[in-house]
């Protein structure tokens, strides 16, 4: 299912023996356009420390009681290699986090989570010779980038124009890819919230804060409205790729 990705920010997370805090923000992968980590803000409970859950130790989200269960054990989460909140995400540390739950990497193979489609199939996979990782990738190299953070960004359109801000994201809860985000045209002569694929970015300038796209304004302008209140259904998604002239994308996941 698509849903918000701003949404699920302040929901109560629940490991398997108790509470750990609230989810305050997202990283997603700035190459596949995928989130790869929850931050979780434990609050009291490790004296306001955040940590990062991956995907594949996340249940689906109880979006009516806006909480979201993990599949870790609370001292996992304590014992987890610290994280430096100054200081971006590399590979380094993220070598280190998968090596402390002995996860797969999944920057390592043709899936979009390694070997797999999904994060909630690395648990169950039957593990075998893994692909070996490029010996020349930097170890402090990162692509990871804060949700919250790129939904102040301006969207740029073919022409140079301003076409609108970035307001949110619209992920699919099966396989963690963002799949839209949101532009809020509201200094456009009739405001509203629109989506945009995330294939249509065709440049990010993170110094300057923005994102150029290979859409006119007119045709943000004129795209169908988006209600944040509801989820992305499959007839809305075929509206969408038909505006834009895209062919479809991956179906939706029914469950």
């Amino acid at each position: 299912m698509l849903r918000s990705l701003t949404e699920p920010e302040g929901y109560r997370l629940s490991a398997l023996d108790g509470e750990i805090g609230h989810c305050s923000d997202f990283l997603f992968d700035d190459r596949k356009w995928t989130v790869r980590y929850m931050v979780a803000d434990t609050g009291g409970w490790l004296s306001g420390r955040k940590v990062l859950v991956s995907p594949e130790f996340l249940d689906s989200p109880e979006w009516e009681t806006r909480h979201f269960p993990v599949r870790l054990e609370r001292n996992q989460i304590e014992d987890s290699p610290p994280l430096d909140s100054n200081a971006p995400v590399s590979r380094r540390y993220e070598r280190a986090y998968h090596d402390f739950f002995s996860a797969p990497y999944y920057w390592v193979g043709t899936g979009l989570w390694g070997q797999n489609p999904y994060p909630g199939m690395i648990a169950s996979q039957q593990l075998g010779p893994a692909p070996r990782e490029d010996p020349d990738l930097n170890p402090e190299a990162t692509h990871l980038r804060s949700v919250r953070e790129v939904t102040r960004y301006s969207v740029v359109d073919t022409k140079g124009n301003k076409a609108g801000q970035v307001k949110d994201f619209v992920f699919d809860d099966a396989d963690w890819s963002l799949r839209y985000f949101v532009v809020d045209t509201s200094w456009l002569p009739f405001s509203k919230e629109v989506l945009v694929p995330t294939d249509q970015i065709d440049d990010v300038d993170w110094v300057d804060r923005t994102i150029r796209v290979s859409v006119t304004e007119d045709q943000i302008g004129d795209a169908p409205e988006y209600d944040s209140r509801a989820p992305v259904n499959e007839a809305q998604e075929t509206v969408l790729y038909d505006y834009y002239g895209r062919p479809r994308g991956r179906p939706l996941n029914r469950d």
